[in-house]
Parts: C-alpha cells; sequence; structure tokens
C-alpha cells in the first residue's frame, strides 16, 4: 500500500474524513532519525495485516508546514506519528526515542 501525502488541501479528506484509521507521519528532510524511519514506515505500510485496514499517510513538514500548525496541539518535533481513528486523534508518539516497533504496536491498536 502507498503511503498517502498530506498537505493542508487534502488534510481534510484523507485523514479527517477517512473510514479507515489512519496513520500520520510527521517528517523532514533534514530530520536524521526520520530518515532512518522512513524505511521501516514504508514497510509498515505495505504490510498485508494492514491493507484496507489502517492508512499510512505522511507530512513533510519543510514543505507542509500548516498542517503541523494548524492541529492542537501542533506537532513541534521530528518525527511524531499520530494515530486517529473515526476523525479523532487517539495516541501520538513524538521525539528522538520513537521506534518502528512502537508506531506498529500503536498501529495495531487502532485494529483492536
Amino acid at each position: 500500500m502507498a503511503i498517502t501525502e498530506i498537505t493542508k488541501e487534502n488534510f481534510s479528506t484523507e485523514v479527517s474524513g477517512s473510514s479507515l484509521p489512519v496513520v500520520l507521519d510527521f517528517w523532514g528532510p533534514r530530520c536524521g532519525h526520520c530518515m532512518e524511519l522512513m524505511p521501516g514506515y514504508h514497510e509498515l505500510a505495505g504490510n498485508p495485516k494492514y491493507e484496507g485496514r489502517v492508512k499510512f499517510c505522511s507530512v513533510d513538514t519543510s514543505t507542509n508546514r500548516r498542517v503541523a500548525m494548524t492541529l492542537r496541539p501542533a506537532v513541534m518535533s521530528l518525527p511524531t506519528f499520530i494515530f486517529f481513528k473515526g476523525g479523532k486523534e487517539t495516541a501520538r508518539l513524538s521525539g528522538g526515542n520513537i521506534t518502528i516497533e512502537a508506531v506498529a504496536s500503536k498501529a495495531d491498536e487502532l485494529l483492536g
């Protein structure tokens, strides 16, 4: 499954209005930990157990800062992963100690 790139124009349709739970990755090209997590995030998005059950999205904050700032609380550090179900935030992981296993665990919680 491909990762959907989120902008201010498609946030409400792809995230808030999604019928599927959403994992939203906020990253930046200058964030080393973001770049380390990216291959694992792409693997998660391609995992058959999530196909048709969880939508994986991503926001490049270097070009879409407004998306990060309009959320409450605003995204203030990278990487940040926000988990949505029914258009509402259910969990958030933020900072340099995030592991892809923690992201997977929260994605699994969206299924339960």
